[in-house]
């Protein structure tokens, strides 16, 4: 615990302060955003948590490459969509929960203004999308989701999807309806450069990690901890509501390592140069757009706009690559880029 709070007095404002600002803007961003409505209503539990955790066991045993069980894609309109076109007015936009501190995928420049506008890999998706549904790249109301208000977002209706940097796996299928991937990623660990932790193993020992609520990670780490993959002595009880908060908490010195996807820990160490990726990725996962499981025809129209982004070589997948993760994953795009699709999901 000295060396933690010793760490953390080094770091001075190099890291610390320029996160906290930033933190501090998100937190007035969330409250004033024009476009982008904060999330209504009290927190909630994480969808799916009131489903006995043997239930989840034989779901996931009947869940096969959870990326494929998706719809194949189709132009035609269905009633979700008719429902969005048929808002009138101002109202008339596609509702999106995305993240606004996540950097280069949703996060908001603070060079861009008062507001600071919304940008990165998953804004510049949700705006194809709208101009397909709508006509109108910018037919948009952005509304900021925890992480793990994800789920229960699209359920209670709040907003239409989610693209915010979220997993495709079998338990959330139990939940919500996904598209096909569009972003191919991977667990890992971050941690200060000084840090004795070389990756996913044994240098855990002794260690105290953080991770979001309700992410892929958390459930990782505790299955492996069960399963005695993990050091007995690995801490994983720390979670926080937003990934970003894990990077703050590192900063601070209050734990040892964060485990989150390696895209996002990319960017978090593009922030701060006193930490870095450790080891290499120990899991395979897919990014997808969620929505209502009942939402087959918007299910379809955005697996339809996701092979559009792909084949695009002018405006398309390669382009928003480059611009907004190279710098971060670098130049060759060949390991994010999505399997090809499958649509193995029965309408």
């Amino acid at each position: 615990m000295i060396t933690r709070h010793l760490r953390a007095r080094l770091k001075g404002w190099g890291g610390v302060g320029a996160m906290a600002t930033a933190c501090a803007l998100a937190l007035v961003f969330a409250l004033v955003l024009t476009c982008a409505g904060a999330p209504t209503g009290a927190a909630q539990q994480p969808a799916g948590q009131s489903v006995s955790h043997a239930a989840r066991a034989q779901a996931d045993e009947d869940c096969a490459d959870p990326e494929k069980q998706t719809l194949p894609p189709s132009t035609a309109d269905g009633p979700t969509i008719e429902a969005i076109k048929n808002r009138e007015g101002e109202k008339r936009k596609l509702i999106v929960g995305v993240d606004q501190n996540s950097y280069r995928w949703g996060y908001r420049d603070p060079n861009s203004g008062e507001g600071g506008t919304l940008e990165g890999f998953d804004i510049d998706l949700v705006h194809r999308i709208a101009e397909d549904i709508l006509g109108d790249r910018d037919a948009v109301q952005f509304k900021a989701i925890p992480t793990d208000q994800r789920i229960p977002a699209i359920q209670a209706g709040r907003v239409d999807m989610v693209v915010r940097t979220m997993t495709i796996n079998c338990d959330r299928l139990e939940d919500v309806a996904f598209s096909a991937p569009y972003f191919k990623t991977g667990q890992q660990v971050l941690a200060p450069k000084s840090s004795p932790v070389e990756g996913y193993d044994e240098t855990l020992a002794d260690q105290e990690i953080c991770t979001a609520t309700g992410s892929t990670a958390y459930t990782k780490l505790e299955a492996d901890k069960k399963a005695g993959k993990l050091p007995e002595s690995t801490d994983i009880r720390t979670t926080v509501p937003n990934q970003l908060d894990c990077l703050v908490r590192l900063q601070l010195g209050e734990v040892d390592a964060v485990v989150t996807d390696g895209a996002l820990a990319a960017s978090q160490a593009a922030q701060d140069p006193t930490v870095q990726l450790k080891g290499e990725a120990f899991t395979a996962e897919y990014y997808g757009v969620a929505m209502k499981k009942d939402a087959d025809d918007l299910v379809r129209r955005v697996n339809r706009i996701l092979v559009d982004f792909r084949e695009d070589t002018t405006d398309g997948w390669q382009d928003a690559y480059t611009k907004w993760l190279s710098a971060t994953l670098g130049a060759d795009a060949s390991r994010s880029e999505p399997p090809p699709p499958e649509y193995l999901r029965e309408g």
